[in-house]
């Protein structure tokens, strides 16, 4: 009651015809009230009081001990914290969310399966957000009762021409791939969410992806060329610390690879994810790798390798085989 007062002037029971007292869910920042209106079923999305005030002081908090953790240097960490806390605030706005929300249904309507919620901008502002009631199950629980393995792949190849259109079409991507941002009803999969959308710059688009194929891995000249333009090599690197990076990342990109150079990707090959898993483990007991401790890499990744990281997880869940052809169809237009 106070946060609509204070930004409408109203409770919601003068705005709306039935309000939830109770959250039917909670968001991340925030709850989600029921409410409807004209004939309409509503969702209600009510900022936390306090949320957006606390971002810089909470990461002010957790900086140091991150780097302390990680072995890190200062200077060289302020563009990732500052990344963060630009994507964190992003999230508290909810004019913003409701206009990438719009941006992104409109581009992406033509993509089978996949449907989006209408929002309303009269009853809406920077801590409420009120949209379509959007009927489906999260698609976690989607993976526990499904038994239909044309259905997974149905819902997994929707999921994978979404992101990749985003990525190669709108060059920029919803960055918060999990399964509490997707309801599957049917058929179709709902994306709900877009609190967090990040732009994707030519100058990091085109190497990034470049050294997704294999043909520049195994390219010694054109691999140290693009690891150079991601920041990833650095001009006061040592000779064995080059040769140390310019390993590690022909080792992790060789494998993290390997769905984006394939006609079709199984996703639930649990023998790659263990892999994967087995890399990350040894990323994290390398002791070289942490008295290496210069910041290495563009700011870009933080958001663009969870995004892929969150997809590659959310198809290994649904156990999805995906035609992915439409990666390369998208990167060329």
């Amino acid at each position: 009651n106070k946060t609509f007062f204070k930004y409408f002037g109203k409770r919601p029971a003068e705005l709306f015809d039935t309000f939830s007292d109770q959250a039917i869910n909670a968001a991340s920042i925030g709850q989600v009230h029921k409410a409807s209106k004209d004939g309409k079923t509503l969702a209600v999305k009510i900022q936390y009081p306090g949320v957006a005030d606390s971002i810089s002081s909470d990461l002010a908090i957790v900086k140091p001990i991150a780097m302390r953790m990680f072995n890190l240097r200062g200077a060289e960490t302020e563009k990732y914290f500052k990344e963060v806390e630009i994507k964190l605030k992003e999230e508290t706005d909810y004019v913003l969310e409701m206009t990438q929300s719009q941006t992104v249904a409109k581009a992406c309507k033509h993509i089978e399966n996949l449907r989006f919620a209408q929002y309303y901008p009269e009853l809406s502002c920077d801590r409420i957000l009120t949209m379509d009631w959007m009927e489906g199950i999260h698609l976690s629980e989607f993976n526990k009762v499904n038994q239909d393995q044309q259905l997974a792949n149905i819902i997994g190849q929707t999921l994978w021409d979404f992101y990749m259109y985003q990525i190669h079409q709108l060059r920029k991507v919803h960055a918060d791939p999990h399964p509490g941002n997707f309801l599957v009803n049917k058929s179709e999969l709902i994306a709900i969410d877009f609190g967090c959308m990040k732009d994707i710059p030519a100058d990091f688009y085109e190497p990034y992806f470049e050294l997704a194929m294999s043909s520049t891995i195994t390219n010694k000249a054109m691999f140290q060329a693009k690891l150079k333009e991601l920041e990833i090599l650095l001009d006061e690197d040592t000779e064995a610390e080059k040769a140390f990076f310019i390993t590690l990342f022909s080792d992790m990109l060789s494998l993290f690879t390997q769905p984006l150079n394939r006609t079709t990707f199984d996703f639930s090959d649990t023998d790659y994810f263990a892999k994967m898993a087995q890399l990350g483990e040894s990323f994290a007991k390398n002791t070289d790798l942490r008295k290496m401790n210069h910041s290495r890499g563009s700011k870009h990744f933080l958001y663009i390798n969870r995004t892929f990281f969150g997809l590659y997880n959310l198809l290994h869940d649904l156990k999805a085989t995906v035609n992915i052809d439409g990666y390369k169809r998208y990167m060329n237009g």
